[in-house]
């Protein structure tokens, strides 16, 4: 049913292709390719399950998170911190680490648009930038704080971001296939996102931020696959599996705090509008999404990962990707499990 789906949405172009990964505790439901993609150099390439993926904001919870909770397990970072003590520059003194994990911080979402062909100093935009909410009161998604959160990481554990990663936890994880800045040989084998000027951005980073700061970056920049995405999400899911970081610290990160959020992830609490898993899924269902396409969602109660990376930006931003994101996590969830969650 839900094959049957992302076929069609290929067949109308409204997705030019993904890797869809379900499993359902230790069973694999699928691990499939679906589609092609235009690569840089103007020819067509079949996806494979194998398929790097530019996963965009899923670099959020899968590094910049992560890495905080196992600073915090080291008594190297404290959620409760101000963001001062570890970044000077930063100008709002009761802005704490724990208000840029929820995304309560009142930081704007974004910053003004720059093309990867101007210059822009997105640190220092950062730390001028005004709060436009309550700090801790609203949340209210923000980039720009988990920017800061990629910062803190590399001050505190005097590594660069896309290093400290590699060496502490992907690496004691067995995520073998995930990069920042893939090596030209890699970039051949990443889905290309958006057409930019004469050709399509293959195997660099599609955020402009991202692009911006190296391509390292606390927000964006990492290229991933559906295996290793539900890797990692496999730890979230059983995280006395793993010895990296303290389990209760995991387990703390995929509560609910409020409206929807918890530590980096969203979280599902059964109120207001159903998240991109769809309104089948249960209470306590915690995911993340990327802008270029992709998502990751965790059913703890049915022991379920859902890992669905697509490059729905290579036919431009005008995406309908919400509400693809929606139906097929509903059909996945209705063929497994039936309609009522």
């Amino acid at each position: 049913m839900y094959k049957e789906y992302l076929h069609q949405l290929i067949t109308n172009q409204d997705l030019p292709g993904a890797v869809l990964y379900i499993k359902k505790g230790e069973k694999l439901i699928c691990h499939e390719a679906f589609g092609s993609y235009i690569g840089a150099d103007h020819q067509t390439y079949q996806m494979t399950k194998n398929t790097l993926f530019d996963i965009a904001s899923l670099t959020k919870v899968m590094v910049t998170l992560p890495a905080c909770l196992y600073l915090v397990a080291k008594g190297e970072l404290s959620l409760n911190r101000k963001i001062l003590y570890y970044l000077p520059k930063f100008k709002h003194k009761e802005v704490t680490v724990e208000h840029l994990l929820t995304h309560r911080s009142g930081l704007p979402a974004d910053l003004s648009y720059k093309a990867r062909s101007q210059d822009q100093d997105v640190m220092s935009e950062i730390y001028q930038a005004e709060l436009v909410q309550p700090r801790g009161q609203i949340v209210a998604y923000s980039d720009l704080g988990m920017i800061l959160l990629g910062k803190i990481i590399e001050q505190v554990s005097d590594q660069s971001l896309d290093s400290f990663i590699n060496e502490h936890l992907f690496t004691p994880w067995g995520i073998n296939h995930s990069y920042f800045n893939p090596s030209d040989e890699l970039k051949a084998l990443a889905a290309a996102t958006e057409e930019y000027e004469t050709t399509f951005i293959q195997g660099e980073v599609h955020d402009e931020k991202a692009f911006h700061l190296g391509g390292v970056s606390g927000s964006a920049g990492l290229f991933s696959t559906a295996a290793d995405v539900a890797q990692f999400a496999r730890y979230f899911l059983y995280p006395d599996e793993q010895k990296a970081i303290r389990s209760d610290l995991i387990k703390l990160a995929t509560k609910h705090v409020q409206s929807n959020r918890g530590l980096g992830f969203e979280v599902w609490n059964g109120e207001g509008d159903p998240l991109s898993c769809g309104a089948l899924w249960p209470v306590g269902s915690f995911g993340h999404t990327g802008f270029t396409g992709t998502s990751i969602w965790v059913s703890p109660k049915d022991e379920l990962v859902v890992v669905f990376l697509s490059n729905a930006v290579h036919f431009g931003r005008s995406l309908k990707i919400r509400t693809i994101r929606k139906e097929l996590h509903s059909l996945i969830y209705s063929s497994l499990f039936g309609e009522i969650s």
